[in-house]
């Protein structure tokens, strides 16, 4: 089993450093958690930043709003685990989306 603890987008980050050695990830929301198809908040960006360059092995996982378009953001801020629901369900070819979101989280893995 594994301990997890998440973050809504207005929640500051600093509330999980007393907990983070207790923890195996941390979710950082990049919507209101509620529904579906919400927009990517690029401004959680700099939490999933500084929880990778403040705890480099923790797993940190992103939630809300990655498509296409915003996975490698997530990726290079250095977020490994992603959630993802409308995008891959929506789209025509649910595989190829898939495979295009390792490689984006992949490479940048490969990079640190």
């Amino acid at each position: 089993m594994k301990v997890g603890i998440a973050v809504k987008p207005k929640t500051p980050i600093d509330v999980i450093y007393p907990l983070a050695d207790k923890i195996d990830l941390c979710l950082v929301m990049t919507v209101e958690p509620g529904f579906g198809g919400q927009k990517f908040m690029h401004d959680c960006m700099p939490k999933v930043k500084e929880l990778r360059k403040k705890f480099p092995k923790l797993d940190i996982e992103v939630d809300g709003g990655l498509a296409l378009d915003t996975i490698e953001e997530a990726a290079k801020a250095g977020a490994n685990v992603i959630v993802a629901g409308s995008s891959i369900f929506s789209s025509d070819n649910p595989n190829e989306v898939i495979s295009y979101f390792r490689e984006k989280v992949n490479t940048e893995l490969d990079g640190c």
